[in-house]
């Protein structure tokens, strides 16, 4: 790992016809570190994860990783040279097996029908038992993903992207939906992510933000409008302004 930032995204600008929906913004990530971006619907937040992953080209400015211009590498190179992203549906085989589908992620390339034709190595079934105790799900082993609960499958999903073994792991609205209990173990979990991994996370949900702990970037209009923590962008002023009517979801209910 080098010294520095692990991500730099610099005065990044990704344009729709004549849309912006990103407009010159510039952040960094921290190795083993959480960042979360927060801000109203449509403020570029999956636009900037879509970007990273290279499922959209930038117009202007540039993403760094491990001090790599990655802004112009195809997505599979990009996932290779170590950021994976989790989407906020999950994206399970259903009749497979909580183990079947943590083997798939760790197949490194082989494609999944070579994966399942070939048993695991001893080093992959370490790594499959190690994401089941991280995630809660020893138990779900051997259950079909279709039948685990939602905030179950939300946590297999998370241990996929941990069994890529990539270095950034992009969260879109990882506790959406969840119970008040699912979130606190799911921001328990983001943030056992740090002892190998940098995390950067989409949410609405404030209660669970507020549990992570981390520092906050608040998007608008495809802009960067504040960063801090939790309590220093609810206080700010342009923020409420943003939240206008809506203040009550800068708030949250942490009881």
């Amino acid at each position: 790992m080098t010294n520095g930032p692990l991500l730099q995204v610099e005065h990044l600008t990704v344009s729709f016809d004549d849309f912006k929906a990103i407009d010159d913004l510039s952040l960094t990530l921290e190795p083993q570190s959480v960042r979360v971006l927060i801000g109203p619907n449509g403020a570029g937040k999956s636009t900037l994860l879509d970007a990273i992953i290279g499922r959209v080209r930038p117009s202007a400015g540039r993403i760094v990783l491990r001090g790599t211009d990655i802004t112009r590498m195809p997505a599979h190179r990009i996932v290779r040279a170590g950021i994976c992203r989790k989407f906020q549906t999950p994206g399970l085989l259903d009749s497979l097996t909580v183990y079947e589908n943590l083997a798939l992620a760790d197949a490194r390339g082989r494609g999944w029908r070579a994966a399942l034709r070939t048993r695991p190595t001893r080093d992959q079934q370490v790594r499959t038992e190690q994401i089941l105790q991280l995630t809660g799900l020893t138990a779900e082993r051997h259950r079909p993903a279709g039948r685990l609960a939602h905030g179950q499958k939300q946590w297999l999903e998370i241990g996929m992207v941990v069994a890529s073994d990539a270095e950034l792991l992009l969260l879109d609205e990882p506790a959406a939906g969840m119970s008040h209990g699912e979130r606190e173990q799911t921001a328990d979990l983001v943030q056992r992510l740090t002892t190998r991994h940098s995390v950067l996370v989409i949410d609405h949900d404030m209660a669970f933000v507020e549990r992570l702990r981390a520092p906050v970037s608040v998007l608008h209009m495809g802009r960067l409008l504040k960063e801090g923590t939790l309590q220093e962008v609810r206080q700010d002023p342009q923020v409420r302004a943003v939240y206008l009517g809506r203040a009550d979801e800068l708030e949250c209910d942490c009881a």
